[in-house]
C-alpha cells in the first residue's frame, strides 16, 4: 500500500508538470526537458510498462532495441529505460547513437520484438523524449500508446516481476550504423560520382551515417555541424535552420545541399542556387519521377493539411493524386498503408519511402533525391520548379499547455478565425492547431498577399496568447 501512494505521488507530479495521464503521448512519443517533466523515474516505468505491452504475446524472452540522439541527456535516460526494460526480463539490445530510422531498421532486421528511441528530434538540446516501435519497426498505434497509459496507474496489479536468471540483460551493439549504411545504400541503382553535396548535420545522430553513405557512394563532400557535444544539437544549425547550409552550397559551388534534424527522420534541401527546397517540393518531384518510373503506387502521394496549396497544382498537373492527413507523420502513415501507398511526407521534411522503411528516414530520402537528379541529369533547382510555392505564414501562439486544445471555446478566438475565413475563401486558407509536443497554438494562414497574412496570422496569435494564458 505504501509503494502504490508513492506511485501516484509519482504519477501525480508528472501530472502537475504538463505529462498528463491520457496526453503522456503527443504526435511523436513522450517529450519533456529532461530530469524535469521526463525524468529517470518516467523513463524507467516507461521502460517497464512498454516492454511488458510491447511483449505480452511473446513466447520468448523479449529483445527491445534502444538507440537515441547526441542529447548529453541520453545517457541517463539510457540508463533508466534500460533498467525498465531488464526489469520485466526484457534483454536491451543498445545500439548507441543512431538516427531514428535506423533503429526501426534494425528492429525490423534483427527480428527484435519492439524499439525505442531517445530523442526530441529537431527540438532544442534540454528537451528529451521516447519513442516506441513495435517489432515490425513502425510507430506505435493511438490503441497501443492508449494501453500504455492506462496502465501507469495500476501496473502493480497482477504483475509477477522476474527474479534470478530470468531478469533481463543489456546486450550492446558495435558499429550498428554500418549496417544501416549498408542498407541505404542498396536502395539507390546510382552511384553519385561527379557531385559535390553540402551536409550539415546538425550536431545530432547524423554525424556518422551522413558523410559515411556519400562518400561511399563517390560524392565529393563537404560537412558542416558533425561535430556534437550534447548541448549544442540542432543549435542555429539543422534543417530547421538551413541558412549556414545556403552558405556553404553558394560558397562551395556544392550541386546540392543536404540538413537533417537532431535524430536524422527529415531533411530540408538547398538547391545549386541557394533555395530551400522543402517536403512539399521534394514530394511533388518524387511523384512524378516515381510515376515515370512506373513506381508510385495508385499514382498517389500522401501529405497533410499544411503542405502548401502550390502541391495541390502541382499534383493535379502531373495527374497525380493528393491525399491530406492531419498533421504528423504517423497519421500520414497510417493512410499510406491503409491505402496501399508508398510515398508520403510532410512540408517539414518528413519522408515516408515505404518500399525501404518503416518510418519518415532523413538519409533515405537525401539518396532518393540525388538518384533523381543523376537519373534525370537535371539541378535540383530545375526539378523543384515543378512547383510554386503561394505566400504562407506560420506563426506560434505560446499558451499555457492545459488551454492550447481550447481555443475554440473562446468566443472572441472563434469569430477572428470565421473572419478570416471568409477573407481568404476560394484563394487561400486559414489553419490553426495546437502543436503535439510544445505548449503552442500554431497559426498558418496561406494566400497571395504576404505582407497582409503576416498581419493577419500575427494579430490572430496575439488574441490566442491574450485569452489562453
Amino acid at each position: 500500500m505504501k509503494y502504490m501512494n508513492q506511485r501516484k505521488c509519482f504519477i501525480a507530479k508528472h501530472m502537475e508538470r504538463g505529462i498528463k495521464m491520457g496526453r503522456l503521448f503527443g504526435t511523436d512519443g513522450v517529450r519533456g526537458i529532461a530530469n524535469r517533466e521526463l525524468s529517470p523515474s518516467l523513463a524507467f516505468n516507461l521502460g517497464r510498462i512498454g516492454a511488458y505491452v510491447l511483449t505480452e504475446e511473446t513466447h520468448h524472452r523479449p529483445r527491445i532495441a534502444v538507440g537515441k540522439d547526441t542529447r548529453i541527456s541520453g545517457d541517463m535516460l539510457e540508463a533508466a529505460l534500460v533498467a525498465g526494460i531488464c526489469s520485466m526480463g526484457a534483454e536491451a539490445v543498445v545500439l548507441g547513437v543512431l538516427p531514428t530510422p535506423a533503429v526501426a531498421y534494425h528492429t525490423r532486421h534483427m527480428g527484435l520484438d519492439a524499439g525505442v528511441v531517445i530523442s526530441a528530434s529537431h527540438n532544442p538540446f534540454e528537451y528529451n523524449g521516447i519513442k516506441f516501435f513495435n517489432d515490425k519497426g513502425y510507430k506505435l498505434s493511438d490503441q497501443l500508446e492508449n494501453r500504455i497509459e492506462s496502465l501507469f496507474m495500476n501496473f502493480e496489479n497482477g504483475i509477477e516481476y522476474p527474479t534470478g536468471e530470468k531478469i533481463g540483460k543489456k546486450v550492446e551493439v558495435d558499429n550498428a550504423v554500418h549496417g544501416y549504411i549498408d542498407f541505404l545504400k542498396k536502395t539507390i541503382d546510382v552511384n553519385l560520382r561527379g557531385l559535390k553535396i553540402a551536409v550539415d548535420c546538425a550536431n545530432g545522430a547524423s554525424y556518422i551515417a551522413a558523410p559515411s553513405v556519400l562518400a561511399d557512394l563517390g560524392a565529393e563532400i563537404v560537412v558542416i555541424n558533425n561535430k556534437p557535444n550534447g548541448k549544442n544539437i540542432n543549435v542555429k544549425c539543422g534543417s530547421t535552420n538551413p541558412e549556414g547550409l545556403r552558405k556553404l552550397v553558394m560558397d562551395s559551388g556544392a550541386h546540392i545541399g543536404l540538413a537533417f534534424d537532431g535524430d536524422a527522420d527529415r531533411l530540408i534541401a538547398v538547391d545549386n542556387r541557394g533555395s530551400v527546397v522543402n517536403g512539399d517540393h521534394m514530394l511533388a518531384i518524387f511523384a512524378r519521377h516515381f510515376k515515370g518510373k512506373g513506381m508510385l503506387k495508385n499514382d498517389t502521394i500522401v501529405s497533410t493539411v499544411m503542405s502548401n496549396m502550390g502541391l495541390d497544382i502541382a499534383m493535379k498537373r502531373e495527374q497525380c493524386n493528393l491525399v491530406k492527413t492531419k498533421v504528423g507523420d504517423r497519421y500520414v502513415l497510417e493512410e499510406m498503408m491503409a491505402k496501399g501507398y508508398n510515398i508520403g511526407g510532410e512540408q517539414s521534411g518528413h519522408i515516408i519511402f515505404l518500399d525501404y522503411n518503416t518510418t519518415g528516414d532523413g538519409l533515405l530520402t537525401a539518396l532518393q533525391l540525388l538518384a533523381a537528379v543523376k537519373e534525370t541529369g537535371k539541378k535540383l533547382s530545375d526539378l523543384a520548379s515543378i512547383m510554386k510555392e503561394l505566400p504562407q505564414v506560420l506563426v506560434n501562439a505560446r499558451v499555457k499547455n492545459e488551454n492550447k486544445n481550447k481555443y475554440m471555446e473562446d468566443e472572441a478566438v472563434a469569430e477572428m478565425i470565421s473572419a478570416l475565413e471568409k477573407k481568404l475563401k476560394g484563394r487561400g486558407r486559414v489553419l490553426v492547431r495546437p502543436s503535439g509536443t510544445e505548449p503552442l497554438v500554431r497559426v498558418m494562414l496561406e494566400g497571395a498577399n504576404e505582407s497582409e497574412l503576416k498581419e493577419d496570422a500575427a494579430a490572430l496569435a496575439r488574441l490566442i496568447e491574450e485569452k489562453m494564458n
